[in-house]
């Protein structure tokens, strides 16, 4: 029911890290992970007979969290595209909070692999985030808001929009969670 922010030409984000995350889910089952996500075609999650859409998406939150709190020793990642408006900016950056001790960790890693992967010129810093990111602050694991980059940036916007970009997106989440598991 929430796009998120969009394209200059309406392409919404939602649809875009739908896509990403489907890649990277592909890809962590084909190297053994055991992989759930909040969502696998573009629903709300929020319970049924909740009605009103602020009720809904409050729903739809609290069972995200619940998802990301299920299973304990597990990385939580939450995929999505930023927005400003001075579309001089662009570049992926990494949310974590500090409830978690490994999470900044986890952020630091993803951060550096958009960095090696994909985009080499990205000075963005990893940033911690408050309550306001709600799945990341409550979040009992080790927990990061990826945002692959702005889509009011009309040259990064085209990328992130085209399916091949996603797939190196996927891939560069993907690196990065395998490198937080198989590094200490």
């Amino acid at each position: 029911m929430d796009g998120g922010c969009s394209t200059a030409d309406g392409k919404t984000e939602k649809g875009i890290n739908l896509n990403i995350l489907l890649s990277v889910r592909d890809m962590a089952r084909f190297f053994g992970y055991n992989v759930d996500a909040t969502r696998i075609k573009d629903i709300s999650i929020h319970d049924s007979g909740v009605t009103g859409i602020r009720n809904q998406k409050v729903s739809d939150m609290e069972n995200r969290l619940e998802l990301f709190n299920k299973y304990p020793d597990s990385v939580c990642v939450s995929i999505h595209q930023n927005t400003f408006s001075d579309p001089k900016y662009s570049g992926a950056q990494m949310f974590y909070s500090d409830k978690n001790e490994e999470s900044e960790r986890l952020a630091s890693i993803m951060q550096s692999k958009f960095v090696e992967n994909l985009q080499p010129s990205n000075e963005r810093e990893t940033k911690l985030c408050g309550s306001e990111l709600y799945l990341c602050y409550f979040c009992n694991n080790p927990a990061v808001m990826v945002e692959c980059g702005f889509l009011s940036n009309a040259e990064e916007a085209a990328k992130l929009t085209d399916e091949a970009y996603q797939e190196q997106v996927a891939f560069t989440v993907f690196s990065g969670i395998n490198k937080f598991v198989t590094t200490a």
